[in-house]
């Protein structure tokens, strides 16, 4: 972040030990990794690093000179050793020969499988020119902040001689390609103590002629335009000075998870998107300032930014000091139709013969004044860090903004990067989405067999999951196992207590703040109990019937709440039970609630269909291992019933049933997710009996 506060400086991670005897690639690929540790050098995703390296070739058994490169679409921070390309040098020289000019530089990137070294299938990324005819060994483009904010600045030319002299050159905005590589070329023959340069209105490019040096060029170079800026800023008011004053944390989250699924609901035509909320400190400064919409309006600078968050945000209509929300949610279906409309004016101002289609006019970025920002994406990962690239464009606008006059990108050159046709193919080659791709998930019951492996399968098809328990020990662990394998981005976590009409409200609100809204919802928390009817307390059976109807009643009004003002339908599933159509002995407590869980889900099947929801049932019985259930008195108590040590139950069940298997917390998933995906699209009011075969529950 840009401020006039100092803040820390970037510091040499380079550990002498740890690179002893490492190869020139194995160098490349530690200072590949410390370089993207840190956010202030460059964003995810954003930025390369390369190395020229002299190698045996295959072909001739000599030594021959190899650019090692970031392969396109990769991330510098996370990157392993299969994320480079590698080109021979000499064909990338030899490429010079048949360039044709500007007109045709696109035409180059199809060259550059041909100079391939090793049949290494990493693509090589546009900007492998730019690394190639740089005459050093070892180059790094990064896209930090405190550059960027001088790349943006209208006199961004001046500004660089200023910070930096002749040791760091300019060079005028010009897209990422081939000729850009032959400029830095010519920028560096022409100045050979110049240890890097401003590309305007994108980054910055540094050089050395071994890894160490590069990298340390790298920090200090970043560092004397952060020392520069608190210079310069120190004592100004950012942004035009303060026109809000932020909401509380809990207003804000309260704002936020009444505004996500609206919008969720109005940007997801073309494909479910999941939302993602912040309000750093950065993002609530500027969007509480007086110049913000202004800003706004002028679009990101550097490409990379509006790549990810398109050229501008929505700024939706909401005054902090003097809140009016159903106001502000009536002003969303106009607002976001107009920023459709004028995104597709756009493209039509903009395009070229061969451009390719209007893609999703919807905004990415959502500014709220006073509460935050909202970024929407395909899924998780890509709308947080949508919204951290936003980030990067306000500390930039707040550097540029403060020493000079911020520019965004021109709008045409804005456009023929956001619809490059190399983009267009990059976009193509993407992986088909998973099934629940986008796709948003309630699982009660969440720290248990059945209901962890629900989740487990949800996320694994793609899901976002919200895991809910009343039991939070088991909660953290359960959401720990699926972070390790899925990622924090997909699962979070709610304490809730079923019964609770405040504890089901504030979970599901906890879900739209954190995903956006929801389109599943498995109701799974249960108990078990059993006892002859003479026997059956009060207590006991006001229990069972809060738990097992009361309480998955609560969690569907709440789910039908959502799903209604998403209006993009929904799947709830609700984890019944063999009981709740055969009875059993000792159990009646149980079994009634298991039964008013079934009837209840034909009611809200008869509901929800005219909105596109489905409700279905999945009927378990049996579900010994990893069930929390069996581990109380129920395992006792079951095996009292049919006079079995509690040693023998499991193999009772299963000679039991029909088909003589065992049931497990994964076949209940399967059949949950058959329910929640488009495999079941036109089923609503069924009923899944995962029983491996019991005569008595059988539906007709």
């Amino acid at each position: 972040m840009l401020n006039a506060a100092a803040a820390p400086r970037l510091e040499s991670l380079w550990d002498d030990a740890r690179v002893e005897g490492m190869s020139q690639p194995d160098l490349l690929l530690y200072r590949s990794n410390l370089l993207g540790s840190d956010k202030r050098i460059t964003n995810y995703g954003g930025g390369n690093t390369s190395a020229k390296v002299m190698q045996l070739d295959p072909l001739s058994a000599k030594e021959v000179e190899v650019l090692w490169v970031k392969g396109s679409g990769g991330d510098v921070g996370t990157i392993k050793m299969d994320g480079f390309a590698t080109l021979y040098m000499d064909k990338l020289r030899a490429l010079k020969d048949i360039y044709r000019g500007v007109e045709f530089e696109d035409d180059m990137v199809g060259f550059l499988p041909h100079c391939t070294f090793n049949l290494n299938p990493r693509a090589a990324s546009i900007d492998t020119p730019l690394h190639a005819y740089v005459p050093k060994s070892h180059v790094d483009h990064m896209h930090p902040d405190a550059i960027i904010a001088i790349a943006a600045a209208k006199d961004s030319k001046a500004l660089t001689s200023e910070i930096f002299g002749n040791d760091i050159g300019w060079l005028p905005w010009k897209r990422p390609g081939y000729e850009l590589g032959l400029w830095l070329e010519k920028f560096c023959l022409e100045n050979p103590n110049a240890r890097g340069v401003v590309l305007e209105s994108h980054g910055l490019f540094t050089w050395a002629d071994d890894a160490r040096t590069c990298y340390e060029t790298t920090l200090e170079i970043i560092n004397k335009a952060m020392s520069w800026f608190e210079t310069k800023l120190d004592g100004k008011d950012a942004f035009g000075g303060p026109k809000h004053t932020a909401l509380s944390p809990s207003e804000r989250q309260t704002v936020a998870a009444a505004l996500m699924p609206e919008i969720r609901g109005m940007v997801s035509a073309m494909q479910p998107m999941v939302g993602h909320f912040e309000d750093s400190d950065a993002v609530l400064e500027f969007v509480c300032a007086r110049d913000m919409e202004a800003l706004a309006r002028l679009g990101t600078s550097c490409p990379d930014h509006f790549l990810r968050t398109k050229i501008r945000p929505l700024v939706v209509d909401f005054n902090p000091q003097s809140p009016d929300l159903p106001a502000t949610l009536a002003s969303l279906k106009p607002a976001v139709e107009a920023y459709r409309d004028d995104y597709a004016a756009y493209y039509e101002r903009c395009k070229h013969a061969d451009s390719p289609a209007l893609r999703d006019p919807n905004a990415v970025a959502y500014l709220i004044p006073g509460v935050g920002m909202i970024t929407f994406a395909k899924d998780k990962a890509t709308a947080r860090i949508s919204g951290e690239f936003y980030t990067n464009a306000i500390n930039v606008m707040r550097g540029a903004d403060g020493v000079s006059t911020y520019q965004g990108l021109p709008e045409q050159e804005a456009f023929d990067i956001e619809y490059w046709l190399l983009e267009e193919a990059k976009l193509q080659r993407m992986p088909k989405p998973k099934a629940l791709a986008g796709k948003v998930a309630l699982v009660t019951g969440g720290a248990g067999g059945i209901g962890s492996a629900t989740a487990e399968r949800f996320l694994r098809e793609g899901a976002c999951v919200v895991l809910a328990d009343i039991d939070a020990t088991a909660l953290d662990a359960t959401a720990e196992r699926l972070i390790s394998t899925y990622s924090k981005d997909v699962v979070r976590t709610v304490t809730m207590d079923v019964t609770s009409e405040e504890a089901v409200a504030s979970s599901f609100a906890k879900a739209s703040a954190e995903f956006g809204g929801l389109d599943i919802l498995v109701s799974n928390a249960g108990i078990a109990s059993s006892a002859p009817v003479e026997e059956t307390s009060l207590e006991l059976w006001n229990r069972n019937m809060s738990i097992l109807s009361t309480g998955y009643f609560l969690v569907s009004r709440e789910a039908f709440k959502l799903m209604k003002k998403q209006g993009m339908g929904g799947s709830i599933v609700f984890i019944g039970s063999k009981n709740g159509l055969a009875a059993s002995p000792g159990a009646s407590a149980y079994c009634t609630a298991k039964a008013s869980e079934l009837h209840l889900a034909r009611c809200l099947a008869l509901e929800g269909a005219p909105e596109g929801i489905r409700v279905n049932v999945v009927n378990p019985d049996a579900v010994l291992r990893g069930s929390k259930i069996w581990s109380g008195d129920w395992l006792k108590e079951r095996a009292s019933a049919y006079g079995k040590d509690t040693t023998e139950l499991e193999e009772h069940y299963r000679q039991r049933s029909l088909l003589k298997r065992s049931v497990l917390p994964e076949d209940i998933a399967e059949a949950s997710y058959f329910f929640a995906s488009e495999l079941s699209a036109k089923s609503t009011g069924n009923i899944i009996n995962v029983d491996a075969g019991n005569v008595q529950a059988f539906t007709r």
